[in-house]
């Protein structure tokens, strides 16, 4: 009986470990964010929607984010996509730590396309590493990244990078038309994230195919000592 009761609280420490590195990550990665945003030369295709939702609806950043990544979170669980706690944490935490960042005013906004563009490349380094610390938590991917691999699953006989230029040019569009801040530094965001992410898993020898998920249920089992 007692060593059901070890196991049982270490597997919640386990989860509760868990969610503390993904939330940790997510905050670095709210961090990057806020460094693309400040760059002051366009931001990414999902960030130039939210900036263009805010604008448009005279609400925060982070509350533009945290409606969209909801609304995106309620899409992939109509494709059966696989939903963990980190998808929520991903909704909740990043929006919010870029309108901290933005309220707390640490780092200004560029003048100048040079150091708009060092401010930007320092912003997806962050964000490269920070995926790392969500990553490895293995609670689940965001909301995004779901919506592509269910598109992908729905649509076997296109390309994935396809599906995922189709999403990024209509949420791109989408910003612009809102009034969201599309610039030459969108291109470098659309281009520069992905080899930029994998640069940073190559420095900490991380390989994201070999992360195990926890779904929802089954965390929230542990945590309620009914697994």
């Amino acid at each position: 009986m007692k060593q059901a009761e070890k196991r049982s609280k270490k597997s919640r420490t386990d989860v509760v470990l868990r969610i503390a590195g993904a939330a940790l990550g997510l905050f670095f990665f709210g961090f990057g964010v806020h460094l693309t945003i400040q760059a002051n030369i366009g931001v990414g295709p999902w960030d130039a929607l939210h900036l263009g939702l805010a604008n448009t609806l005279h609400v925060k950043y982070g509350t533009a984010s945290i409606a969209m990544s909801l609304l995106i979170l309620g899409i992939d669980v109509l494709l059966k996509g696989r939903i963990g706690i980190g998808m929520f944490l991903d909704a909740l935490i990043v929006g919010k730590t870029v309108d901290l960042f933005d309220w707390l005013g640490i780092v200004p906004e560029m003048t100048g396309k040079f150091s708009g563009v060092l401010l930007m490349l320092a912003g997806l380094i962050v964000e490269g590493f920070s995926l790392y610390l969500y990553m490895r938590a293995g609670l689940g991917c965001g909301p995004r990244d779901t919506l592509l691999v269910q598109l992908k699953k729905k649509m076997r006989k296109i390309p994935i990078g396809l599906i995922s230029i189709l999403i990024l040019s209509v949420v791109t569009f989408a910003g612009w038309k809102l009034g969201g801040p599309v610039h030459f530094g969108t291109l470098i965001c659309a281009l520069g994230t992905g080899p930029i992410m994998q640069a940073a898993f190559r420095v900490v020898h991380f390989k994201a195919e070999d992360v195990t998920h926890q779904d929802l249920v089954t965390s929230l089992m542990i945590l309620t000592d009914r697994a």
